[in-house]
């Protein structure tokens, strides 16, 4: 009995953490004019698909869900336990495989279930490989890892972006993600990347067309490592994969990075790049530059 009472105050207390960070981030938005837009895009359909085909529902897993979000919420810090940023030069390793000792941070799955639904994937520091099956069900379609919360900012002020090394297929278009807030539903700062990142400098859909193209002698080296190089300046504020407007990132307090493998881009706009089915992709390395 005392068991079951201490699992329900800790799910109870975990749930709060998690509503503790959702009004800033809907208050926000409000402000900006998006209520008519679908808070959550990833699980958004439109009518005509709801109407047009039977969508087959699966049973939600909340545990799962409890799981994998509380592991992103940042406790708030007093000032008197505030660190000072670490200072990141161009050059420094922020995330290595198997270095889980001296890496800054480390990473989790972050898949539709947070949202309701089923997709999953595991990663492995040791190896650096994610793997996992991405599903339709319930609306969903993504599946991602995010870096745990920090113990120290990270002032990267005096770097130009971020360099990921990589194993696996180049055939398909991933989203990567920096984050300059604690924020659990804060600005995601995102580019894209096909075997290597997109070009874009603003948030013009048409330019995505660009990234399939590229590559394509190298689409079936997938046992060979390549590394993608995404600049801070060519990042796009989203939220909920929805582009914010008049927005700036503060490479003084980066808090986190993400990947994620979704059928959204921006904005509604549909990956082309996107099956639905197992998944696997190794990531080696993650410097800045």
């Amino acid at each position: 009995m005392q068991k079951t009472r201490t699992g329900t105050i800790s799910i109870l207390f975990l749930l709060s953490l998690i509503a503790f960070h959702l009004p800033s981030t809907y208050a926000f938005a409000n402000q900006k004019g998006w209520k008519t837009r679908p808070v959550v895009p990833e699980l958004a359909k439109a009518p005509e698909e709801e109407t047009s085909q039977q969508v087959k529902r699966e049973k939600w897993d909340v545990l799962r869900f409890i799981s994998q979000s509380s592991k992103f919420v940042s406790l708030p810090k007093p000032p008197i336990f505030s660190k000072a940023p670490i200072k990141v030069s161009p050059g420094d390793t922020l995330w290595k495989i198997g270095m889980d000792d001296s890496n800054t941070f480390t990473f989790a799955p972050l898949d539709d279930v947070v949202m309701g639904g089923v997709s999953s994937s595991t990663f492995s520091s040791a190896t650096g490989k994610w793997t996992g099956t991405v599903s339709e069900s319930n609306s969903g379609g993504f599946i991602g890892i995010r870096s745990t919360p920090f113990s120290n900012t990270l002032d990267m002020s005096g770097c130009e972006g971020i360099e990921i090394t990589f194993k696996g297929s180049r055939n398909q278009i991933f989203k990567a993600v920096v984050r300059d807030s604690t924020d659990f539903n804060g600005i995601c700062w995102t580019s894209t990347f096909c075997g290597e990142p997109s070009s874009q400098g603003n948030s013009d859909s048409s330019l995505f067309s660009k990234i399939l193209g590229r590559n394509n002698e190298a689409m079936d080296k997938i046992d060979e490592p390549y590394t993608i190089k995404i600049s801070f300046d060519e990042l796009i504020p989203t939220i909920f994969a929805r582009t914010v407007p008049n927005q700036n990132l503060n490479k003084a307090t980066i808090e986190g990075f993400q990947l994620a493998y979704s059928k959204f881009l921006f904005d509604g706009e549909l990956n082309p790049k996107f099956s639905l089915g197992d998944f696997s992709l190794n990531m080696l390395e993650l410097r800045a530059y």
